[in-house]
């Protein structure tokens, strides 16, 4: 998970970065996808920050826990497909390029801290990483669930892979097939979501929770989860989808459906 140097990964809190906020309190870093304009669409220069955010985590031993919030009414709406197409178009950012492809569905097991996703907004196609990777996923009743990929002409490869480790493997492939929106209550009981709240109780279900964390062992915490990690290798599984995902963005009813979404229309498939 080393994709940067360590000198400056000491100095994170005092990069800029354009798509994210960090802030470390109390031993627990918030890290706040921070581009609400888009619907925290996941650019890749985006995902690079998330990386350079959880290395941070990851060497700092102060660090116990990590939380990952949204601004917006969006938690996150998925890939930025303009952007992954190579129109990445400007940004202030002083985080380096990573030394290799960060695959942002490996990134939450390999941080060896434990991950709280707050969800107070509507989680769309690759929002789901945010879920599948965390330990925990608190999230206010009535948060629109979805993965409306076939709609598009796509199919979400990676996210499919990430929430067949945590839910039943039908339900995870009739929802990739299908694309309709889940709701709060059965997420829950297949597994996707730990703690179901409201805007008034949210925060005290998390502190509640991070309180429990803190007063265990942190090196016990941490090597569990690196274990945990060891365990569970998946490297060569999300490459693999990833590329499945840039084959079928270029297939002719890939681009009709994209094309179709942009111009609010129904999309004609040819199978091709």
């Amino acid at each position: 998970m080393d994709f940067f140097d360590n000198k400056l990964i000491q100095d994170a809190l005092d990069q800029r970065f354009a798509f994210i906020k960090l802030k470390v309190e109390d031993h627990i870093l918030t890290l706040t996808l921070d581009r609400p304009e888009k619907k925290n669409a996941l650019h890749p220069h985006m995902v690079q920050e998330i990386a350079f955010a959880m290395q941070f985590a990851k060497q700092t031993s102060n660090i116990r826990a990590i939380v990952i919030d949204a601004e917006g009414d969006v938690f996150c709406a998925g890939a930025d497909l303009k952007a992954f197409m190579g129109m990445v178009g400007e940004f202030d950012s002083s985080i380096p390029r990573a030394k290799g492809e960060v695959l942002i569905g490996e990134l939450f097991n390999k941080v060896h801290k434990p991950v709280i996703t707050k969800v107070q907004g509507k989680v769309l196609a690759g929002g789901f990483f945010f879920l599948a990777g965390a330990n925990y996923v608190i999230c206010n009743e009535g948060i629109k669930l979805g993965l409306p990929e076939v709609k598009r002409g796509l199919f979400p490869f990676q996210v499919m892979a990430a929430l067949l480790e945590i839910m039943p493997k039908r339900i995870v492939v009739d929802w990739c097939i299908r694309g309709y929106d889940l709701d709060v209550s059965d997420a829950k009981n297949y597994g996707l979501i730990t703690h179901i709240t409201t805007p008034e109780t949210i925060d005290n279900t998390i502190n509640t929770l991070l309180n429990e964390i803190k007063a265990n062992s942190p090196t016990a915490i941490r090597l569990g989860l690196e274990a945990l990690d060891t365990i569970n290798k998946q490297e060569s599984k999300h490459q693999y989808l990833m590329e499945m995902l840039q084959k079928t963005v270029g297939s002719k009813d890939g681009q009709e459906g994209l094309l179709a979404f942009r111009e609010k229309r129904q999309p004609v498939w040819t199978g091709e």
